[in-house]
């Protein structure tokens, strides 16, 4: 896939870019956790979505979060790509609509496989 860099900044480590869009309320607790990790999910989201696609990404901020809290944001941060094997990519749609389903119980263990920070790189008002 072409998303997976050969190593992380150290140069030990293969990492994968991954994005996220989000509303202002989970970017503030992005924040909170020093921009080093997600927030626990509430009651009623069991899956944690990271996506695969950076223009994706940009189309749900753009198309839903700002609709639906008056602003979207587009994130960016890596991941252990040897970890995130265990997550198969899913088809979320066309073909260039893929994500990565983390169930809320294993938040944590992604969290600490998160290598730097989380990066906002777009922002749609």
């Amino acid at each position: 896939m072409g998303h997976a860099k050969t190593s992380d900044t150290t140069g030990t480590t293969g990492t994968t870019t991954l994005w996220r869009p989000t509303g202002p309320e989970e970017l503030a607790l992005v924040e909170e956790l020093q921009w080093r990790a997600w927030p626990p999910r509430l009651p009623d989201q069991p899956i944690f979505y990271p996506v695969l696609n950076e223009d994706y990404a940009i189309r749900i901020a753009r198309d839903w979060n700002v609709p639906h809290s008056g602003v979207g944001h587009v994130t960016r941060f890596e991941v252990d790509t040897a970890f995130l094997a265990r997550y198969p990519v899913q088809q979320a749609g066309g073909r260039t609509i893929l994500e990565l389903w983390v169930p809320a119980e294993e938040l944590d263990e992604f969290n600490a496989h998160i290598v730097g920070r989380i990066e906002v790189v777009h922002t749609f008002r």
